[in-house]
């Protein structure tokens, strides 16, 4: 099971909407053959692993870290694969929250006389698709904040200038990041301060979707962020249409808010993400941005990059957020801090965040 989220691993960043997965097939001990799901809309896991094992595969047993599918969807159902190869048993590491999917699996290769036992590595399994997991579960993608900050906690210096806090294996590592998201999100502070191209350099990866919170459509049609196409704007209701015009002819998409008022509900916009195949929500916004997040309850994960700095008064990360008493502060669980260069990488999963 190990090796089938090893496997599983390499689809990061080029399978949403689909669940990341790997499956390893085994006579006795020793590997018949194995395989994963490369990309959306390629074989499953379960299919490039059979076909990998041809007749070996009779009789075998497999592990696979997650539900076989039982539906017809843009491939075949991975559980009438797995029977007509005849494998004798399937070890599955958690059942499908896709309620189209979830148990089904287990059923049907159980009514063909297959072994099937489910939970190995459960939580790990889980930890692997926890995008897939929350957007199947809560409708909304896992979201991270990334930001680099001084020792003191402040993303920038009061005047706003930030470049650079962090080091520069630090910024390699957040473009490697961005390539492991589906979407990497912006308010339009950032945009005019920065005028960030939110592309993956440096690393090999691919570019995720951008996505800018503009409520008026103040986003200069020559920005960076337009260059390339991908890039999705969400707007009030009330923005001007001669904006949303010139915009549009730069290539980016313009979704308005449906609410009243001009103010974005960001419930709304993750909603909107999630049910455009966004499975990983990356937030590298301001304090602005990334309090509103803090403050609605929509983080899952914070990824920190701590440079040996001190900025003095300076543009906190935490923005508007106020606590009156330490009941209030926000705690961490499954933290994880490694050295990259002079910095410190802290991660860690904030306690308000839904069990998954």
């Amino acid at each position: 099971m190990r090796m089938a989220l090893s496997l599983a691993m390499r689809g990061t960043g080029a399978v949403s909407p689909n669940p990341k997965v790997g499956c390893v097939i085994v006579d006795e001990g020793e590997i018949v053959a194995f395989g994963y799901h490369r990309r959306c809309g390629a074989p499953h896991a379960e299919a490039d692993a059979l076909r990998n094992a041809g007749e070996r595969a009779r009789g075998c047993a497999v592990y696979v870290n997650l539900e076989p599918c039982c539906h017809q969807g843009r491939t075949p159902p991975c559980c009438d694969a797995l029977i007509s190869a005849g494998v004798g048993r399937v070890v599955i590491g958690m059942e499908d929250p896709n309620p189209v999917v979830s148990g089904g699996g287990v059923r049907r290769l159980s009514e063909a006389g297959i072994d099937v036992t489910v939970g190995v590595m459960s939580d790990e399994c889980r930890w692997l698709n926890r995008g897939f997991v929350r957007n199947m579960t809560a409708g909304r993608p896992w979201i991270t904040v990334k930001a680099a900050i001084s020792y003191d906690g402040d993303m920038a210096l009061s005047n706003g200038e930030s470049r650079w806090i962090s080091g520069p294996e630090s910024r390699k590592r957040a473009h490697m990041m961005r390539s492991e998201n589906d979407a990497v999100l912006v308010g339009i502070g950032t945009v005019m301060a920065d005028n960030p191209a939110l592309t993956v350099r440096d690393v090999d990866g691919r570019s995720p979707q951008k996505v800018v919170l503009d409520r008026n459509l103040d986003t200069p049609p020559d920005s960076e962020i337009l260059k390339g196409g991908g890039c999705v704007i969400f707007a009030g209701r009330s923005a001007d249409a001669e904006r949303e015009r010139a915009l549009t002819e730069r290539g980016a998409e313009v979704v308005r808010q449906q609410g009243r008022g001009s103010r974005i509900s960001l419930a709304d916009v993750v909603s909107e993400l999630a049910s455009r195949g966004v499975n990983y929500l990356m937030v590298e916004g301001g304090p602005r941005i990334i309090s509103s997040f803090i403050s609605e309850n929509l983080v899952d994960e914070f990824s920190l990059f701590a440079a040996p700095k001190i900025l003095g008064r300076g543009l906190s990360l935490y923005g508007d957020v106020t606590l009156t008493n330490m009941e209030e502060a926000i705690s961490m669980k499954n933290v994880r801090t490694s050295m990259i260069g002079d910095d410190i990488w802290i991660e860690g999963v904030p306690s308000c965040s839904p069990a998954l």
